[in-house]
């Protein structure tokens, strides 16, 4: 499987502060990524280096094979990055903005794949505005086109949908998964984790500036300790004698039952049957990666 993007043993340091430590990271072509961790983590460090607007004081960054220092155009021609903070240029027009970035990558005759993003990404009534007269989550919209425009096999999104509408988050994810399902590969920070959850295949967890965690999503999850727990509300108001030893918690009314696996279910159900104790409220909780996100982040601190 090719790399779209691979970095080898990169380090950042600012005076004394390291800000990325001996990173090596490799994200395959055609993957939906995502790079998360706290404020600080050093994920916009990174993402400023592969983009080639920083310089690692060590290692090595390639994107789609070429160096982002030595072949530093190729590079960026193969890269789309839409930044965390709102930049724009309040002189022009949503098209005019995205045909002066066309112009930037010498790509004329771009006009049918601009009004395709204009429309993908719900932009078309404000076409002809001027960039000062949108709001906050049009801004970000058009951040993404400009990305977008010169169609990169590589894609970076970093935080695109905060403060934004879910309006904009639903038209925006539709539109990124349509562009990774035709091959583009994807790079997502985000603080919404169910995001990360729902959308990638594989993540890597920054903290302090080094990869605490690096796999799938699937096996993230998977490895939690917690396991699924079962929450029900019961009439009468009594856990059988069969149940106690499942028990993890009382609270509000409802019992908290630890459960290895799902076979557990009819053994928790047929003993309440069998007791004629009624489920009034029954809920299956399960380890997600926002539970891995903190436990990970919890225990790096000891």
């Amino acid at each position: 499987m090719s790399s779209a993007i691979e970095v080898k043993q990169v380090c950042k340091r600012y005076g004394s502060l390291s800000a990325l430590e001996d990173i090596d990271l490799e994200i395959h072509s055609g993957e939906f990524f995502a790079l998360l961790g706290p404020n600080g983590a050093g994920k916009t460090t990174l993402i400023s280096i592969i983009a080639g607007l920083s310089f690692a004081n060590s290692g090595s960054v390639n994107v789609m094979g070429h160096n982002v220092i030595t072949h530093y155009q190729q590079a960026r021609l193969n890269l789309g990055i839409v930044p965390q903070e709102l930049v724009f240029d309040p002189f022009f027009t949503v098209r005019e903005i995205l045909r002066i970035q066309s112009g930037y990558y010498g790509i004329t005759g771009n006009a049918r794949w601009i009004d395709e993003i204009i429309e993908r990404l719900d932009l078309s009534d404000k076409a002809d505005a001027n960039m000062r007269a949108l709001s906050g989550g049009m801004k970000r919209r058009v951040l993404v086109a400009q990305a977008l425009v010169h169609k990169p096999p590589v894609i970076i999104l970093d935080e695109p949908t905060a403060g934004v509408d879910v309006e904009l988050r639903q038209t925006l994810w539709e539109f990124i998964q349509q562009l990774n399902r035709d091959g583009h590969t994807i790079v997502l920070t985000t603080h919404y984790l169910e995001e990360a959850e729902t959308l990638c295949n594989r993540v890597a967890m920054l903290k302090e500036g080094k990869i605490i965690a690096l796999d799938s999503t699937h096996n993230l999850i998977g490895k939690m300790n917690s396991g699924n727990s079962l929450r029900l509300r019961l009439l009468p108001d009594a856990l059988p004698f069969p149940l106690q030893a499942l028990q993890i918690n009382y609270s509000n009314g409802l019992y908290e039952l630890q459960i290895a696996d799902y076979t557990q279910m009819e053994f928790i159900l047929s003993t309440l049957r069998s007791e004629q104790i009624q489920i009034m409220e029954m809920h299956l909780q399960q380890p997600d990666l926002e539970d891995v996100f903190v436990n990970l982040m919890r225990k790096s601190r000891n």
